[in-house]
């Protein structure tokens, strides 16, 4: 297979990172972040940034995506596919690997399967036309222009309905879209994932250490900054239950944080359907054994790369 880029995806709390970031060293490679939180500043502890290993032997791995945008600002896949496509022609022009790193599916898939996005304004007289029609009949008029749609999950939410009319419309209207400035990108992807009860574990150990590094103060300091909690809430999982805790919504600390601990149980499998999804969609994930061992697992995917053609 050819190749001119690797992607390293699996569910939270598995080791991506590492494995991504050998993976760039051994490569002369530069990390491109796929990580939906990681891209905004300050959201440090509760976003897993660990900036500090993407240091080896002394050497920092160049990476991309991360600490790019401020709150409240909306960070959206348009967004991300057209940063994405900037640091990736400039990560080649340099002579280097990209090395996409993370597990926000819509992400990932977005640059596999190449997403035609476009940037537009809310067109009100268009949602003031689509006011009295059906969700049935939304549904039918998307399918009619857009017979294959990448989550068909959408069929079943009225506001992506009528975004997915606004965006098709935009098309026809000449609108430019994210695909004009899409590079030539052939992936080899590998996935990395663990059995659910160390999958576990490993979440229970990090939410544990983020919570004694100061994560509820980093959400209170962001708050108190001029963020509302409502903002924050919108960033799920960490900054929603952490923010929730401090409004009061919770009679302990331990309530939230067990609370959560399930939350993110259930946010690793929601990942783990997604990628099956990609799978199901023609996308092929090279899965590594699910052993604990990270450094096993490291070598693995140097030794399934290197049977693979770089161009």
């Amino acid at each position: 297979m050819e190749y001119n880029c690797i992607i390293v995806l699996g569910p939270t709390a598995v080791g991506k990172t590492s494995i991504g970031v050998a993976v760039a060293d051994a490569l002369d490679g530069e990390i491109i972040s796929a990580d939906s939180r990681q891209t905004y500043r300050k959201l440090n502890i509760g976003s897993g940034k660990d900036l500090d290993e993407y240091e080896v032997d002394g050497k920092i791995i160049p990476y991309h995506l991360i600490d790019i945008i401020d709150l409240p600002a909306e960070y959206t896949v348009y967004d991300y596919q057209k940063d994405f496509y900037k640091a990736f022609k400039e990560i080649q022009e340099r002579g280097r690997l990209p090395v996409i790193v993370g597990g926000t599916g819509m992400y990932l898939d977005s640059i596999v399967r190449n997403y035609e996005l476009v940037n537009i304004p809310e067109n009100k007289e268009l949602r003031k036309e689509l006011e009295g029609l059906s969700l049935e009949e939304l549904g039918k008029r998307v399918l009619k222009d857009q017979p294959v749609l990448h989550v068909m999950a959408d069929l079943q939410e009225r506001e992506r309905l009528i975004k997915a009319i606004e965006i098709i419309e935009a098309k026809k209207a000449g609108y430019d879209t994210t695909s004009s400035s899409r590079p030539d990108i052939k992936p080899f992807i590998i996935g990395t994932t663990l059995p659910r009860p160390l999958m576990w574990e490993n979440i229970r150990r990090r939410l544990e250490e983020r919570i004694a590094e100061g994560m509820i103060d980093e959400v209170k300091e962001i708050h108190e900054s001029g963020i509302s909690f409502e903002r924050l809430e919108k960033l799920g999982l960490e900054y929603r239950f952490c923010s929730e805790y401090l409004e009061g919504k919770y009679k302990s600390q331990e309530e939230m944080t067990e609370k959560l601990f399930i939350a993110i149980r259930q946010f690793a499998k929601r990942q783990e359907t997604w990628f099956r999804m990609m799978e199901k969609k023609g996308v092929t994930i090279n899965w590594l054994k699910p052993v604990p061992d990270k450094k096993e697992r490291i070598e693995e995917a140097l030794k399934l790369i290197s049977g693979q053609k770089r161009v």
